[in-house]
């Protein structure tokens, strides 16, 4: 539904929702957050080969021993950043799927507010493990496993609104691949230029005209967010 904003570290859900753990290691200024933060920001800007134990503890400005308080290996630190992926990502998409709606209208903007808030989806990290897995096949795995995961919870919301099966799984195919094809060609739209077409997206998605009262509650949350 919209082109990704600029990315902003600070606003990241992911690592604003872990708790604090300052206290849990006393003998080491850096905590578990802080690697995860940092290992985060690196991974989306600089990609997952340049996720490594010394260059993070630099950037921490702490020593190498640090990381080993908190994790096995670098590894460890890996699995870790696609748990944080899925816990945030996907689950946005499968939450706000399965959220009660009147209309399919309703139900679909209900996804799209995934497409406009970052504090429910980050579309950098979801790029970045694409390109992860573009390097690894365990990680294509999870990815794959990911997209069937949140078509299947957009199909769910057809069913519930009286589509037939196999219309319900090619209309979460082609709203779901639609917005994540808007990411991976970094389309320089603003999100108030699409928003104008918003009521024209649900409508080709679900083949029905969204209610007015639908289409205002969506701007709502677009306008309110921050």
């Amino acid at each position: 539904m919209a082109a990704p904003p600029r990315y902003r570290p600070a606003r990241r859900p992911t690592i604003a929702s872990l708790p604090n753990d300052s206290s849990a290691y006393p003998h080491t200024k850096a905590t578990r957050e802080d690697w995860l933060r940092v290992a985060l920001d690196t991974l989306v800007s600089d990609g997952v080969e340049q996720v490594k134990v010394m260059p993070l503890a630099a950037k921490l400005s702490v020593s190498r021993s640090s990381f080993y308080w908190y994790f096995k290996s670098r590894q460890d630190l890996l699995t870790a950043l696609l748990d944080i992926w899925r816990d945030t990502n996907t689950k946005a998409i499968v939450d706000q799927s399965a959220l009660a709606s009147k209309t399919i209208g309703e139900g679909v903007f209900n996804i799209f507010q995934c497409w406009v808030d970052e504090r429910l989806f980050d579309p950098r990290l979801d790029f970045a493990v694409r390109e992860w897995s573009r390097r690894s096949g365990p990680v294509r795995r999870v990815v794959d496993m990911a997209d069937e995961e949140r078509v299947e919870a957009i199909k769910a919301l057809f069913l519930r609104h009286g589509y037939e099966d196999t219309d319900a799984f090619v209309r979460a195919r082609v709203l779901y691949f639609m917005q994540i094809g808007y990411y991976a060609l970094e389309l320089n739209e603003s999100l108030e230029y699409r928003a104008r077409y918003s009521a024209a997206y649900v409508r080709s998605f679900t083949g029905e005209e969204p209610s007015g009262e639908d289409v205002g509650r969506f701007l709502a949350h677009l306008n309110a967010r921050g």
